[in-house]
């Protein structure tokens, strides 16, 4: 299957450089699968589409300040860093201007308030880093570190804030869950007294998200992994949902990789930790997820083959199309679709 199968054309202008000022008046188009029917909504009518005894799934974790700009302290080169994934101090960095990061080489940040050591080469552009300084690491972090937007977001984000969910809490992300950032606390408090059941998943989204795919056809393309974990609690809801009918919806492709992930391994939700490098694309068979909420992805992107998976590749692209003539706005601020089995 040809990567090129997956493109689109989409007009700049629809790509949305900053979040609307209230969360839930964001655009929806409801996608009937096993009809074809297109809806246009406003996310707030998510609570219509969702009924009581459904487990809503989202994925809790919170985006760090990972991305960082240093210099070399040999030749005063300069370095940036975007922080993937942590084994204590040693972290993996996808590196710009990776070509100057050799084995033992120090990149300084803020007058070597904070230092880090290549100790591990990997491939394009990627480096493991040892972390030196004195403190928390996380709260220099939180002094140094710069939000990882998106390189075509180019407006600059007046309030951080608005780059997380309202349920984030664990920290630990280079880029947010943005189907996630649609919801309000009383838009979840409207689906909690309708009878939604809603549980949460940590997935740290990494290069397994957002990496753009370089290889002309997909079966050649190598995921990235990234870190999960499901509590107890969410695995004996899931199980029993499962068990009893209902419904299992995914806040986002990250939830959805998650649980899809481990049912695959498991055959059942349980309480787990790991990683995973799970990469669905058309032909997949679909064993967790009954309805997902996500966003508008990127042509050729990972995320635009699953959900063409999800639904069907003709199916997906005629929504999109439908999207681009009415105008909804792309990408992580932009607006939302539900894939429904209804």
């Amino acid at each position: 299957m040809k990567t090129s199968e997956f493109d689109f054309d989409l007009p700049e202008h629809l790509i949305a450089q900053h979040p609307l000022s209230d969360r839930k008046q964001s655009r929806l188009l409801v996608v009937h699968k096993n009809t074809g029917e297109l809806e246009h909504k406003h996310f707030y009518d998510i609570v219509n589409y969702l009924k009581p005894g459904d487990v809503l799934v989202r994925n809790n974790t919170r985006v760090i300040p990972a991305r960082l700009f240093g210099t070399k302290e040999e030749t005063g080169a300069h370095v940036e860093l975007l922080l993937l994934k942590q084994e204590g101090d040693i972290w993996e960095c996808l590196v710009g201007n990776a070509k100057v990061v050799k084995i033992g080489s120090i990149i300084s940040f803020h007058d070597g308030e904070l230092r880090a050591e290549c100790i591990e080469i990997g491939d394009k552009g990627i480096r493991k880093m040892k972390m030196l300084y004195d403190g928390i690491f996380i709260e220099i972090l939180e002094r140094l570190g710069n939000v990882p937007l998106p390189p075509y977001i180019k407006e600059k984000l007046d309030d951080p804030e608005r780059y997380q969910t309202v349920y984030a809490k664990v920290k630990g992300s280079a880029a947010a869950p943005t189907a996630g950032l649609h919801f309000t606390e009383e838009l979840f408090k409207q689906l909690s007294d309708k009878g939604i059941i809603i549980k949460d998943v940590t997935l740290h989204v990494g290069l397994g998200t957002f990496r753009p795919m370089d290889t002309d056809t997909i079966e050649d393309h190598i995921m990235h992994s990234e870190m999960y974990w499901m509590d107890q609690d969410t695995a004996d809801a899931l199980n029993l949902a499962k068990k009893e009918g209902r419904r299992i919806i995914t806040v986002g492709t990250t939830s959805t990789r998650t649980l899809e992930a481990i049912y695959k391994e498991y055959g059942c939700f349980k309480e787990c930790h790991g990683e995973t490098a799970i990469f669905i694309y058309p032909g997949y068979k679909w064993e967790a997820v009954d309805c997902i909420i996500t966003n508008f992805h990127l042509p050729k992107s990972t995320l635009i083959m699953m959900i063409s998976s999800f639904a069907t590749k003709e199916l997906i692209f005629k929504a999109y199309n439908e999207a681009i003539k009415e105008e909804y706005r792309f990408f992580s601020f932009g607006d939302s679709m539900l894939i429904s089995n209804e």
